[in-house]
């Protein structure tokens, strides 16, 4: 009679006639290597099992390591950039909205920013987060008045202003997070009449993602 396990080779339990394969007990299942008695042929199924399943474990966490890879690299969009304080003592006055031009790049991992125009373009769809800081320092009995705008395509997000004689410089930050689309356009613009002077370096505009959108991911 023999007991056979899900989980376990096959075991002799009690043999009341003689073997099918003369003096081999079910030992030999594990002493030898193939065309042995007993739990011979269960043991060979088992491996052949275990081995297409390991096969397609293997399969499975490829195709894993090749979607977090995917989905990692769309993480490495960052950048950071400030205005250069050779354009002069003041950036302004205009008589029209002019962009800003961060063009000292200190990171654009992903190569979203464009230091020409002053711009991030979306790489890929996804949430970002972005913040600027604006800084100007005007003599004694000046008027401190700038007022920056940031634009998504040409639409105000956020901004900050300072309007006044009171004070001889003054500096503020915001921080918005942005749903973009691939090709979206970021950019701050400094508007008309206004001017910042002095440490324009103190001028700083970043940005990195979030996180990708995942739609954007599987459809490509």
């Amino acid at each position: 009679k023999r007991y056979q396990s899900p989980f376990l080779p096959l075991i002799s339990v009690k043999l009341d006639t003689p073997l099918a394969c003369d003096k081999w007990d079910c030992k030999c299942a594990f002493e030898r290597q193939r065309s042995c008695c007993c739990g011979a042929n269960d043991l060979y199924a088992l491996e052949d099992y275990t081995f297409e399943k390991v096969k397609y474990l293997w399969e499975d966490i490829s195709k894993l390591k090749y979607s977090v890879m995917g989905l990692t690299e769309g993480y490495k969009v960052s950048f950071k950039a400030t205005m250069d304080s050779r354009l002069g003592p003041c950036f302004g006055p205009f008589n029209t909205d002019v962009p800003i031009p961060y063009s000292l790049v200190a990171l654009n991992d992903g190569n979203g920013y464009n230091p020409s125009l002053g711009a991030f373009t979306a790489p890929r769809s996804g949430v970002y987060l972005f913040s600027f800081t604006v800084y100007s320092s005007v003599g004694s009995g000046e008027r401190l008045y700038h007022q920056i705008q940031m634009k998504k395509n040409g639409v105000d997000m956020v901004g900050v202003w300072e309007n006044n004689r009171e004070d001889g410089e003054d500096s503020a930050t915001q921080v918005a997070i942005l749903d973009l689309q691939n090709g979206d356009q970021v950019y701050m613009e400094l508007m008309s009449g206004r001017k910042l002077c002095d440490h324009l370096q103190y001028n700083i505009f970043t940005g990195y993602m979030v996180y990708p959108s995942t739609d954007d991911y599987y459809s490509r």
